[in-house]
């Protein structure tokens, strides 16, 4: 299969290269972590070389055995693949970050990550649990000061056990005080957070392009609604008419649409699905281009809409929302 890294990557400020399309891991706790496997090397196969998971995902195991048989059949090599774990918000004290990290690593056998990256700015008690929570169910948050946090990233990527580092759900203000830390070794190549037409984050987009960072989009499709994070009666993005009718026009999805506009503002951007036919579908979206008129229409579209609002820590001070970006 052709190499796609340097044709459809871009060039992160630390010199290392992101796939710009990115297939995205995460499941619900109802869906068997099996999924996980069949679906990573469905990506593969179709043409993915960009994985995304997480700690908190729980399925390094499956991911990282799906990887390991397509390096087996021959499909891709190790440095093919850029794969992406994060740290959960019950690791952000520093002398936790790199036993996490080895956690995932040995989960996945790898000896090294592509990219690892601050789940949420805001802590939660450390310990085992991943949602840690009170008498009364609340989740237990704690202060750890990101900076620190930070310095204890950047010796993940001084050991080699990982390439490139970065974070995740930052507003400006906390891409600030990390782009400002007395001493800073190495910037944040990325900020992962929800983008998608509804929430187009284009003031986001336009700070971090400044800083040269890349803004990568998750729930860029909308969301899986999952009902531990998300409102039930919130909007489908694919089922807006306008995606609708510009996805008509080209013979496509509004999936497509909802993808292919997101790579054509300079986003990298992740696509989910554990169904084989629109992972195929996800991945075809470099043989078409949206018009100036179909992108001012998809802008149209921004209402600030966040599937996922974190607001269980809308009290603490690193809370990434309450600022307007």
């Amino acid at each position: 299969m052709t190499d796609l890294r340097q044709s459809y990557s871009v060039r992160l400020n630390d010199g290392h290269f992101m796939p710009v399309l990115g297939f995205g891991t995460y499941a619900p706790d109802h869906t068997p972590k099996s999924q996980a496997a069949e679906a990573t090397k469905v990506a593969i196969d179709v043409g993915f070389r960009h994985i995304d998971s997480a700690y908190l995902y729980q399925n390094e195991e499956e991911v990282g055995q799906a990887i390991w048989e397509k390096i087996a059949d021959g499909t891709v090599k190790r440095e093919d693949i850029f794969y992406t774990t994060k740290l959960w918000a019950t690791f952000l004290r520093p002398e936790l970050v790199r036993p996490a990290l080895e956690s995932s690593l040995k989960k996945l056998g790898l000896d090294y990550v592509d990219l690892f990256i601050i789940h949420v700015p805001f802590a939660m008690k450390a310990g085992e649990e991943l949602l840690p929570k009170n008498a009364s169910g609340e989740i237990i948050l704690e202060t750890v000061d990101l900076c620190d946090t930070w310095e204890a990233l950047e010796k993940c990527k001084d050991a080699g056990l990982t390439k490139s580092i970065g974070v995740s759900n930052f507003n400006h203000k906390l891409l600030e005080l990390i782009l400002n830390k007395p001493g800073l070794k190495y910037k944040p190549t990325c900020n992962q957070v929800e983008c998608h037409p509804y929430l187009n984050q284009s003031k986001l987009l336009e700070f971090c392009k400044s800083k040269d960072i890349v803004l990568v989009a998750y729930s860029a499709l909308g969301s899986q609604r999952d009902p531990q994070w998300v409102d039930p009666d919130s909007p489908h993005l694919l089922e807006e008419p306008i995606l609708k009718s510009i996805a008509k026009k080209h013979s496509r999805s509004p999936g497509q649409v909802a993808l292919r506009y997101q790579l054509q503002r300079g986003v990298v951007v992740l696509a989910k699905s554990f169904s084989e036919k629109r992972i195929k579908e996800n991945f075809q979206i470099f043989d078409f281009e949206l018009t100036p008129e179909d992108m001012k229409a998809t802008d149209g579209l921004n209402r600030n809409l966040r599937y996922d609002k974190l607001q269980f820590a809308a009290n603490h001070p690193y809370f990434p929302f309450s600022e307007e970006y």
